[in-house]
């Protein structure tokens, strides 16, 4: 079995990033972080997430992220599964974290995507059923 252990972001401020990410998962807590270098450039860097996954954080990014309406190559979106989307919402937007787009209608999952502070989409999903034929659905 292969999963997903962290997703490693250049961010242009981390406690910015922080807002973002804590109000998405208010479980998850900074597990560590330090200064280091990164070829030549100073750089911050925390890990924040739970014993088993976390989002690595990498302060002094610099320019802007891919137009995510565009074709250049590069991060479209991540996703997360939730049991609570619209408790994930609310958090995202009493942190001031507006839905950029509703995912498409379906009978078997909800989904949203928000833009965090550096321009990365992230996509959270609830399904509401265990049966894979009715999850994944592509038509």
């Amino acid at each position: 079995m292969i999963t997903l252990e962290h997703l490693n972001l250049v961010v242009s401020d981390i406690e910015k990033s922080l807002a973002f990410y804590r109000a998405a998962f208010p479980h998850w807590h900074v597990r560590g972080g330090d200064e280091g270098q990164w070829y030549g450039k100073k750089r911050n860097w925390v890990h924040f997430g739970d014993d088993y996954q976390y989002l690595s954080l990498n302060d002094n990014g610099e320019g802007q992220n891919r137009d995510l309406t565009g074709h250049q190559i590069g991060l479209s979106h991540f996703a997360f599964v939730t049991s609570d989307i619209k408790g994930v919402i609310k958090r995202l937007a009493a942190a001031g974290f507006d839905i950029d787009k509703d995912g498409a209608e379906d009978d078997y999952r909800e989904n949203a995507y928000f833009i965090d502070p550096d321009g990365y989409e992230v996509e959270f999903v609830q399904y509401h059923s265990d049966v894979p034929e009715l999850r994944n659905r592509y038509a």
